[in-house]
Protein backbone atom coordinates (compact mmCIF):
# COMPACT_ATOMS: atom_id res chain seq x y z
CA UNK A 1 0.00 0.00 0.00
CA UNK A 2 1.23 4.19 -0.74
CA UNK A 3 2.38 5.37 2.02
CA UNK A 4 0.44 8.43 2.86
CA UNK A 5 1.78 11.64 1.18
CA UNK A 6 -0.58 14.59 0.51
CA UNK A 7 -0.19 16.26 -2.79
CA UNK A 8 -1.26 19.40 -4.00
CA UNK A 9 -1.04 19.61 -7.47
CA UNK A 10 -3.56 16.48 -6.89
CA UNK A 11 -6.12 18.04 -4.35
CA UNK A 12 -7.47 21.05 -6.22
CA UNK A 13 -11.08 19.31 -6.77
CA UNK A 14 -10.92 19.30 -10.60
CA UNK A 15 -7.71 17.29 -10.70
CA UNK A 16 -8.57 15.17 -7.87
CA UNK A 17 -11.56 14.57 -9.98
CA UNK A 18 -9.40 13.50 -13.39
CA UNK A 19 -6.71 11.57 -11.13
CA UNK A 20 -10.18 9.28 -10.05
CA UNK A 21 -11.56 8.91 -13.23
CA UNK A 22 -8.02 8.14 -14.57
CA UNK A 23 -6.97 5.82 -12.10
CA UNK A 24 -10.33 3.37 -13.08
CA UNK A 25 -9.10 3.05 -17.00
CA UNK A 26 -5.98 2.65 -18.62
CA UNK A 27 -6.66 5.56 -20.69
CA UNK A 28 -9.74 8.27 -21.57
CA UNK A 29 -10.47 9.78 -24.45
CA UNK A 30 -10.28 13.94 -23.32
CA UNK A 31 -13.99 14.24 -24.97
CA UNK A 32 -15.66 11.43 -22.73
CA UNK A 33 -13.79 13.46 -19.49
CA UNK A 34 -14.37 16.36 -20.49
CA UNK A 35 -18.10 15.19 -20.41
CA UNK A 36 -17.59 12.91 -17.55
CA UNK A 37 -16.60 16.17 -15.39
CA UNK A 38 -18.99 18.43 -17.34
CA UNK A 39 -16.53 21.04 -17.50
CA UNK A 40 -15.04 23.13 -20.76
CA UNK A 41 -11.84 22.24 -23.23
CA UNK A 42 -9.95 25.35 -21.87
CA UNK A 43 -10.55 23.84 -18.24
CA UNK A 44 -9.66 20.29 -18.57
CA UNK A 45 -7.02 21.40 -21.08
CA UNK A 46 -5.62 23.89 -18.50
CA UNK A 47 -5.60 21.17 -15.40
CA UNK A 48 -4.28 18.41 -17.81
CA UNK A 49 -1.51 20.50 -18.49
CA UNK A 50 -0.59 20.85 -14.64
CA UNK A 51 -1.08 17.17 -14.02
CA UNK A 52 1.40 16.74 -16.79
CA UNK A 53 3.85 19.29 -15.82
CA UNK A 54 4.14 16.80 -12.58
CA UNK A 55 4.55 13.68 -14.55
CA UNK A 56 1.26 12.34 -13.06
CA UNK A 57 -0.28 12.19 -16.60
CA UNK A 58 0.58 10.91 -20.12
CA UNK A 59 -1.34 12.30 -22.92
CA UNK A 60 -1.28 10.67 -26.42
CA UNK A 61 -2.76 11.40 -30.08
CA UNK A 62 -4.26 8.41 -32.36
CA UNK A 63 -6.44 8.77 -35.58
CA UNK A 64 -9.95 7.76 -35.22
CA UNK A 65 -11.33 5.08 -36.71
CA UNK A 66 -14.59 6.20 -36.43
CA UNK A 67 -13.92 10.24 -38.08
CA UNK A 68 -13.85 10.98 -41.55
CA UNK A 69 -11.54 14.26 -40.98
CA UNK A 70 -7.93 14.41 -39.88
CA UNK A 71 -8.88 15.18 -36.73
CA UNK A 72 -7.19 13.19 -34.02
CA UNK A 73 -8.62 11.49 -30.41
CA UNK A 74 -6.45 12.59 -27.57
CA UNK A 75 -5.92 9.66 -24.87
CA UNK A 76 -5.07 10.96 -21.05
CA UNK A 77 -3.87 8.01 -18.90
CA UNK A 78 -2.38 8.23 -15.32
CA UNK A 79 1.42 8.03 -15.62
CA UNK A 80 2.98 5.09 -13.12
CA UNK A 81 4.46 7.97 -11.24
CA UNK A 82 0.81 9.61 -11.56
CA UNK A 83 -1.03 6.19 -9.77
CA UNK A 84 1.54 6.00 -6.92
CA UNK A 85 0.60 10.07 -6.47
CA UNK A 86 -2.81 9.03 -6.48
CA UNK A 87 -2.85 6.30 -4.65
CA UNK A 88 -0.70 8.26 -1.60
CA UNK A 89 -2.38 11.08 -2.01
CA UNK A 90 -5.84 8.98 -1.09
CA UNK A 91 -4.37 7.17 1.84
CA UNK A 92 -3.49 11.16 2.97
CA UNK A 93 -7.03 11.99 2.76
CA UNK A 94 -8.01 8.68 4.75
CA UNK A 95 -5.59 9.39 7.27
CA UNK A 96 -7.22 12.72 7.76
CA UNK A 97 -10.30 11.83 7.61
CA UNK A 98 -9.70 8.89 10.17
CA UNK A 99 -11.20 6.36 8.06
CA UNK A 100 -7.88 4.25 7.37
Amino acid sequence: MAEARFDDTIHAPTRLRICGLLNKADRLDFAVLRDALSISDATLSKHIKTLADASYVTISKSASANRTDARRVTWLSLSPTGRSAFAAHIRALEDIAGSA
